[in-house]
């Protein structure tokens, strides 16, 4: 065979080389295909994120214009380009004190325009790792863009600090973690029960059907006092006030007043997983805010 022959055969047979394996990719990778669209699937979420709603996009509900709720936010210390920054994460047991914070934007500028929901500019929910302890505070801001409210703590251990508020019509929930010193004597999340007594020795009973996973659920608080029904006073616009959180992690849910009529109170709740959820009602009679918490098993 010439040369030249066989430099032809050379090439055919690369033809045939190179052109099956160009086949054999188009088979198994479509001709357009995106190389990152399966990033989900290999844990490729972006920081403060999972499977139940991301912390990066809080929920917008209808009333602030938005079209798809996300039900759970507070997984995360930043979003959206904000951050909440704690002064001093770690308290005294048994004193009183002042937290102090800063939420700030991507250039670690402090944001001090905030948008008024529940009748204040922000809110500071606090509570131990067992999902005890629960503080409902509002804390003051300063000249120079920081919040601090006083609080005090009398058990030890590992608390979650949440700030809740809304920034430039969007909602958002940041949260934390605060120590407080000494031995933490935890405790089992309490099972289920329809009724319970608040703070201050009211009667309430909860109505919650049958929760399920991902669907909206009507949440019915029957308030008494002596057997005498309790018509609450508004309380943060509303007739209660109702904070959701989910077992294990924490996640702060969105739940939003229903309806209140005599001494019902009700609340829509979107529970995203199976598991335990505590929650934390505050109503308001006789000038004193009441809490009550129950635990709301979803399956």
């Amino acid at each position: 065979m010439s040369a030249g022959a066989r430099i032809a055969a050379f090439v055919a047979v690369l033809v045939l080389v190179f052109g099956g394996a160009a086949l054999a990719g188009g088979a198994i990778e479509p001709h357009g295909a995106d190389p990152t669209a399966d990033n989900d699937k290999r844990g490729g979420h972006a920081a403060g994120e999972d499977d139940m709603g991301s912390a990066s996009h809080p929920e917008k509900g209808a009333a602030h214009g938005g079209d798809a709720a996300q039900p759970v936010r507070g997984l995360a210390v930043a979003a959206d380009d904000l951050r909440i920054v704690l002064d001093q994460p770690e308290l005294r047991r048994g004193r009183k004190a002042d937290l102090r914070f800063q939420i700030v934007d991507a250039n670690g500028e402090t944001v001090r325009e905030f948008d008024v929901t529940h009748e204040k500019r922000m809110h500071l929910i606090l509570a131990r790792r067992d999902l005890t302890g629960f503080q409902h505070l509002h804390p003051t801001q300063g000249a120079d863009g920081s919040w601090s409210a006083p609080v005090r703590v009398d058990d030890a251990g590992s608390y979650r600090l949440f700030a809740d508020f809304s920034h430039e019509n969007t909602p958002q929930t940041l949260a934390t973690d605060l120590r407080v010193d000494g031995d933490a004597d935890l405790r089992p999340l309490p099972a289920p029960q329809p009724a319970a007594k608040s703070d201050g020795g009211y009667d309430v009973r909860l109505d919650a059907g049958s929760a399920r996973p991902g669907q909206e659920a009507e949440l019915r608080f029957t308030i008494t006092r002596d057997g005498i029904p309790v018509k609450t006073e508004p309380y943060l616009g509303a007739g209660g006030h109702l904070v959701a959180l989910r077992e294990g992690d924490m996640a702060f849910l969105h739940v939003h007043p229903t309806e209140q009529s005599r001494n019902t109170i009700g609340f829509g709740a979107t529970f995203p997983t199976e598991g335990r959820y505590r929650l934390f009602l505050q109503f308001k009679h006789q000038g004193r805010v009441q809490t009550v918490a129950f635990t709301q098993e979803v399956k």
